[in-house]
């Protein structure tokens, strides 16, 4: 597939299955890379967007490709730990415990950057992301490039983040050479940012939750812009901050309250929308499903089993965005993986939830 924008190379975009074609895909992966080219690739929370690290110029062909703010900085992906030590121009008192415990894994670590990390990495900020993905593929992908790859997640800027190979060729087929296929990701949303710098802070949520981070290193900080929008000149940290994020084209509302509440004021809001001619569907959990009989519904997952949420969001809100132009979803309480649930859904919502324990 070509791209249709003048401003952009087009590609005829290839897709390689890691699954009957990793060594090939990772080869000929790391050699685009090395050729200042970008590579989708799969990793265990989300597919990325993969540019040589160490590259100023191949690092801005990811903002011009996904159309994403330069302000908006991007993660540092390592093939080993110890190659922390080109990233940083220090280690974090806590760093080494987190790494050796959490590593390979969902947990991205913030600390002050070398001067061989490009200002197009870190949106001209002090400090680098960096992590270590679980995934084998997108290690060996790293591994061959020789170098650390900057990659966020492989969608146009502001939809949401993709979670199969498809996802990838939907938002950028002709504007990629290479996407290497390694199935459906299996978290389903980005990894937990952790800022090492002062108090530790979650400047994003993930897989890895504030609890699990407490228990190894003590207090950690949860950011307020996690579930709240950014203030005003404001300076996003962290990739995932901005005010709206992982939005599909339909309208998202989310609806907040006890599973009896939800149902009963999504479905109020399910009729007045339809009475105006809309086409609505509602993200149900498996508790709540029963109370949607008639309606246009998709089962995103367990309420008790946040996980399970965070795993079908991105591909449920593509889904649905084919079927509606507004989608009504149930919040949940943002405790352990359900903070990282309700990060995203609100961000995919513009912050547009409604209170179902009060009055309409």
């Amino acid at each position: 597939m070509k791209s249709n924008n003048d401003d952009l190379p087009a590609f005829d975009t290839e897709v390689i299955s890691a699954v009957r074609q990793d060594e090939a895909g990772t080869i000929q992966g790391a050699k685009l890379i090395q050729a200042g080219e970008l590579v989708a690739f799969p990793t265990e929370t989300v597919y990325g967007l993969g540019a040589d690290g160490l590259n100023g110029e191949a690092v801005a062909k990811i903002f011009a490709a996904k159309g994403r703010p330069s302000d908006n900085p991007l993660i540092e992906h390592v093939a080993k730990k110890s190659d922390v030590r080109r990233l940083w121009s220090r280690m974090p008192r806590q760093a080494r415990l987190l790494m050796d415990t959490f590593w390979p894994g969902p947990l991205t670590l913030v600390a002050p950057k070398s001067d061989l990390v490009p200002d197009e990495v870190t949106a001209g900020l002090s400090t680098v992301a960096v992590r270590m993905p679980q995934n084998k593929t997108a290690r060996a992908l790293i591994a061959k490039s020789g170098v650390p790859i900057a990659a966020p997640s492989a969608n146009r800027s502001g939809r949401p983040s993709p979670t199969t190979a498809q996802h990838v060729l939907d938002d950028l087929g002709g504007r990629i050479p290479l996407i290497i296929d390694g199935g459906p990701c299996k978290y389903g949303v980005e990894s937990t940012v952790l800022s090492l710098v002062g108090e530790p802070t979650i400047l994003r949520p993930g897989a890895i939750t504030r609890e699990m981070l407490a228990a190894l290193i003590g207090e950690v900080r949860v950011s307020e812009s996690i579930l709240n929008p950014m203030k005003a000149g404001e300076v996003a940290a962290s990739p995932g901050m901005k005010y709206q994020h992982y939005a599909p084209n339909a309208d998202v509302v989310v609806v907040q309250g006890s599973p009896e509440q939800t149902a009963k004021r999504i479905n109020a809001l399910y009729r007045e929308a339809e009475a105006e001619g809309r086409s609505v569907e509602i993200a149900a959990t498996e508790q709540t499903k029963a109370f949607y009989r008639g309606k246009r519904h998709l089962v995103l997952g367990d309420r008790n089993e946040p996980e399970t949420l965070c795993a079908s969001l991105f591909s449920a809100l593509r889904e649905m965005d084919t079927r509606a132009d507004l989608i009504l979803a149930e919040g949940i309480p943002a405790e352990d993986e359900g903070l990282a649930y309700m990060n995203r859904l609100l961000r995919a919502a513009g912050f547009h939830m409604i209170d179902a324990s009060k009055e309409s």
